[in-house]
């Protein structure tokens, strides 16, 4: 479109600030939903599983704010993908202190420095 020289200046502008957002938006997607390969290749299940994605991260969010957690979205997200399989409650799955990432030495942990 750059190339077209029929077509005014602006009008070229605004298609390339629209295609623009759309590069915005698939960077978004890939950055927070998380799909790393599309599991059918027509139009409507590409559809259908960037909409479940955007469902499921909204979901998580609202979650998230309802629980008032100061845990970051994908935080809360690796927390729930690792609980889905278990038996604990989402609550107590998300309200629980003990933090995987946290800087406290475990009994099995060995120390490198003796200070």
């Amino acid at each position: 479109m750059t190339n077209n020289w029929t077509l005014p200046a602006l009008t070229i502008a605004r298609l390339d600030k629209c295609r623009w957002q759309v590069e915005l938006f698939f960077k978004w997607i890939k950055q927070h939903l998380r799909i790393k390969a599309f599991y059918g290749t027509s139009q409507n299940a590409v559809k259908t599983q960037v909409w479940i994605a955007i469902s499921v991260y909204v979901l998580v969010a609202i979650v998230k704010k309802e629980l008032r957690l100061e845990r970051s979205l994908y935080a809360v997200l690796q927390v729930l993908s690792v609980a889905l399989f278990e038996k604990t409650p989402i609550c107590e799955a998300l309200l629980t202190q003990n933090h995987p990432n946290e800087n406290t030495p475990s009994s099995n942990q060995l120390s490198l420095f003796d200070l």
